[in-house]
């Protein structure tokens, strides 16, 4: 058996591959970019995260106006934490716990760089922790409550939406299969299933010890309306998607800043400041658009 799943919360769960429990284990560090003022503002957010279950440890940087936090626990939940102390919070870069940049990409579904026809939308990040070991962590929102099959897909062409993706991403030619198995008994795209809880939302970190990002920049992501059965099935069908359903968003995987690689305060093309761009799409006519004031709490993808 090569890995496991436990719930975290109502939405959120951790999902594993590798021999035991111990890539439940694994973390990865999280460097976030923070409004912060003051010494009262690091202590207010060392306060939000310090004891939590999850998190080995916290560096809070008021100068660079950084928070870089090493956790087994999703980027969401992160965020979610330190923007209850009323500041302003966004993901900046991954990596591994010894700051080796192994490989790091980013998959937007739905919205105007990827593809929904549904209203289902996300961020998926992909971070290479070890040359094994590969993180998925995502937030997807607009789900119907319960499992949805996660994969990445061969293909990173959605000029016909989902249906252009190609099939699951395959390099070893075998059967459809769980994230548990090995990789000759799944293929290399197959991340298994992430729930949605009552209000649509699925949180999610995978670690799973096939997939590279290396293999995967410019392929695809996909969440769908079913629960994946791991190819137990009894129809064909199940032997190659696992009977998982229609594919509700997707999102083409890009490449993306590692921990510590991304100083941008302003972009250049269109010279949106850090926290303009925080509440702006990546790319479409929207982005140009005056940023909509938003509760320094909210919690954004």
């Amino acid at each position: 058996m090569l890995g496991e799943k436990l719930s975290m919360g109502n939405n959120a769960s951790v999902g594993g591959g590798a021999g035991n429990t111990d890539l439940l284990k694994k973390s990865n560090k999280l460097e976030f970019a923070v409004k912060m003022t003051c010494n009262s503002c690091v202590e207010q957010i060392r306060s939000s995260l310090n004891g939590i279950p999850g998190i080995h440890s916290v560096d809070v940087d008021l100068s660079t106006g950084s928070v870089v936090v090493d956790t087994v626990l999703p980027s969401h939940e992160i965020q979610h934490r330190i923007e209850t102390t009323g500041k302003d919070a966004i993901l900046r870069g991954v990596g591994s716990k010894e700051h080796k940049n192994l490989g790091a990409a980013v998959a937007m579904l739905g919205g105007e760089s990827g593809f929904s026809a549904v209203g289902v939308h996300g961020i998926i990040r992909l971070t290479q922790i070890d040359e094994t070991n590969c993180i998925i962590d995502g937030t997807i929102d607009g789900l119907s409550p319960g499992k949805h099959g996660l994969h990445v897909h061969e293909c990173g062409d959605i000029s016909n939406g989902c249906e252009s993706v190609g099939d699951h991403f395959n390099p070893y030619g075998v059967n459809h299969g769980s994230p548990e198995s090995d990789k000759t008994q799944r293929h290399a795209g197959d991340l298994g299933n992430v729930e949605a809880g009552v209000d649509g939302r699925a949180v999610f970190r995978i670690v799973d010890p096939i997939l590279k990002v290396w293999d995967i920049i410019g392929r695809s992501i996909v969440v769908t309306d079913s629960e994946d059965d791991f190819g137990l099935g009894a129809s064909e069908k199940s032997k190659v998607d696992g009977n998982s359903g229609h594919r509700l968003a997707c999102g083409i995987i890009a490449r993306s800043a590692g921990l510590f690689e991304n100083s941008k305060k302003i972009c250049a093309c269109d010279g949106l400041t850090l926290w303009d761009e925080k509440n702006k799409p990546l790319a479409g006519n929207s982005r140009q658009n005056k940023p909509q004031q938003q509760e320094p709490t909210s919690s954004r993808l």
